[in-house]
């Protein structure tokens, strides 16, 4: 189903038009080399000085097979039985637990569920196999912890939502069960950027660098040289559970939630695609300063609760 939401308030304009002359710059013209990419890593040191989760909020660090992950539990929750396992964006190689925490604990909030969140290896630690062999790897684990399938919503944005998918679908073909659902926000879903490159949006989102795709798949795929694009869209994506994509109107990965949106139509999975008036990209991780960004946020935990309801994971 396709859903357009009109509306852009004055607050989400003047953040785009921040966006675009503080950090579209940096993120266009910084170099994709070793120590640039090492250097990224200082965006996830300092992201508490500047979001913070509600000091009431559990945080529990949890070490798994060579990479870790962590439990937030926000405050006044029910107890439920539903689990997010979020997948962080940052084009597999900057961002991490800390700059994504405030928007976890939201989406947990608004879902009365509890979150793992995951530090999967990136770049340049680590190429895309590893990143989407750590996601799986945390699914797998959640299901060994005596978590339901049914209870467990896989969301992610960006690079996150490409390993969302990418989980979810070896999970089904390594005879895993699939979980309830998958959130994507802003989602990559296609490596192969030639069809892309002509995208109206590729090159004027607001501060994603979409047309440096390019360039960072050599360093993704090391390893891979010879084998088929993971990408999640030319995947059989029958078995896939319940989708709902949001994505900016404006923003260069525009394109691969529609594609995704296209593919999953053709696979008949149930899913729902929602394009945002002039959103910038992942702009819920911004429900602090965007009021859109919390009103999207309310229909992600919405879709989580619709997807983990016993009535629906009966049917």
């Amino acid at each position: 189903m396709f859903e357009e939401r009109p509306g852009c308030s004055t607050k989400a304009r003047r953040f785009s038009a921040f966006m675009k002359y503080a950090v579209r710059p940096i993120f266009r013209y910084s170099p994709l080399t070793p120590s640039m990419l090492r250097l990224a890593a200082v965006l996830d040191l300092g992201a508490p000085l500047l979001m913070r989760p509600s000091r009431e909020t559990e945080i529990e660090r949890v070490w798994l097979d060579g990479f870790h992950g962590e439990w937030i539990r926000p405050a006044g929750g029910t107890g439920s039985h539903r689990v997010i396992l979020y997948l962080h964006g940052g084009g597999f190689f900057c961002c991490g637990l800390r700059t994504h925490r405030t928007l976890v604990e939201r989406i947990a909030k608004r879902s009365d569920a509890t979150a793992f969140s995951v530090a999967y290896r990136q770049l340049p630690r680590a190429p895309l196999s590893t990143s989407m062999a750590d996601a799986l790897a945390s699914y797998r684990w959640l299901l060994d912890q005596g978590h339901a399938p049914e209870n467990i919503v896989i969301s992610g944005d960006s690079a996150g939502a490409f390993l969302a998918f990418t989980t979810a679908l070896n999970a089904i073909k390594g005879d895993l069960p699939a979980p309830a659902g998958i959130a994507a926000l802003s989602p990559l879903v296609d490596l192969d950027h030639e069809a892309r490159s002509t995208y109206a949006h590729t090159r004027t989102d607001i501060y994603i660098p979409v047309h440096r795709l390019k360039s960072l798949k050599r360093l993704l795929l090391a390893g891979m040289e010879g084998d088929p694009l993971p990408s999640p869209c030319d995947q059989a994506l029958q078995d896939l559970p319940p989708v709902l994509i949001i994505v900016g109107s404006c923003e260069g990965l525009r394109w691969d939630a529609e594609l995704m949106a296209e593919r999953l139509t053709e696979a008949d999975v149930p899913h729902r695609l929602q394009i945002w008036e002039n959103q910038i990209h992942v702009f819920p991780a911004f429900a602090g300063v965007i009021p859109e960004g919390q009103e999207a946020i309310n229909e992600v935990a919405a879709f989580i609760r619709e997807t983990t309801t016993p009535e629906h994971a009966a049917a």
